[in-house]
This record gives C-alpha cells, sequence and structure tokens, in this order.
C-alpha cells in the first residue's frame, strides 16, 4: 500500500535535511502536535535562523510550529569584559594569561585620572579623583579570574 507523506512532514523533513548536518544544531520533530524545534549553539546563529524560518507553516487545518531554541551558552568571564567594552576607548585590552590554578584575566584600562564633582571634602574643588579600574572593581559583579588594572603606557 502507498503511504503518501503529508506537506507538513514534507517541510520537516527538508528543514531536517537543511540543518541535520550541523554540529551547533540539535533537531526535534513531533509529528503529533506537529512541531519543529531547532536548538542552536550560537546567538548569531540562533538570530539569523529565527529571521529566516517561520514561527509558524500553515498546510490547510494543519500549522506546523516551528521553534528556534538558542542554547543556555555560559559566557567566558573575559569575554563578557570585551563585549561590555567594545568600541569604548577606555579599555585598552583583555590579557588571559593561563595558570597553574586556572586563567588569570586582566581588563586593562587606559592610564589616565578619571575626575568628576563629587561633594568630595578633601578635594579643593569637591571632586572624585580616581582610575579606570577602581570604578570598574566598585560598579561591577565580581567574575571568578578576572581582575581589573591599568595601562603602563
Amino acid at each position: 500500500m502507498l503511504k503518501l507523506s503529508p506537506p507538513w512532514i514534507t517541510f520537516m523533513h527538508e528543514i531536517v535535511a537543511l540543518f541535520n548536518q550541523d554540529p551547533d544544531i540539535d533537531i526535534k520533530c513531533d509529528e503529533e502536535e506537529p512541531r519543529i524545534k531547532l536548538y542552536v549553539k550560537g546567538a548569531g546563529k540562533a538570530e539569523a535562523l529565527t529571521k529566516l524560518l517561520p514561527s509558524d507553516k500553515e498546510f490547510g487545518n494543519v500549522i506546523l510550529k516551528i521553534e528556534v531554541i538558542p542554547a543556555n551558552e555560559e559566557d567566558e568571564p573575559a569575554d563578557l569584559i570585551r563585549r561590555a567594552f567594545e568600541g569604548n576607548p577606555v579599555l585598552e585590552r583583555v590579557v588571559s594569561v593561563p595558570g597553574p590554578y586556572g586563567t588569570f584575566n586582566y581588563a586593562v584600562f587606559k592610564k589616565e585620572v578619571v575626575q568628576f564633582y563629587n561633594d568630595q571634602m578633601d578635594d579643593a574643588y569637591g571632586n572624585k579623583n580616581t582610575l579606570y579600574q577602581e570604578i570598574a572593581k566598585d560598579v561591577f559583579n565580581q567574575q571568578d579570574g578576572v581582575y581589573f588594572c591599568t595601562s603602563t603606557f
């Protein structure tokens, strides 16, 4: 007996054929609902697929749901600093140094005094004078293995 695949099953097979060899994508199909989920590593790839694929595809009275689910990737602390300061000239670079007890990451800030008015009683002008590294220590949550310092240049 000849059995024809419904068009939504064919569409599922097409998505699987396009992406099943990609090591960054895990595909789960549910023919009963019908639903297809693409679990995607990499925010950029997940965003691109979300924009390219429809969230649902209608086949007469059947609607196929398509979900792109980005992986919950753990950000490396050094990468968080790099992304947070991308394009910001106060951060010169991030240096990662492997050590016997893990990697030490140094956010190296520009060597300049930061000055702003702050009702400082110990300054003739009421200014606070500090370095970017000290501000970063005050402002950011502590990240394991990340240290803030000032350039020697």
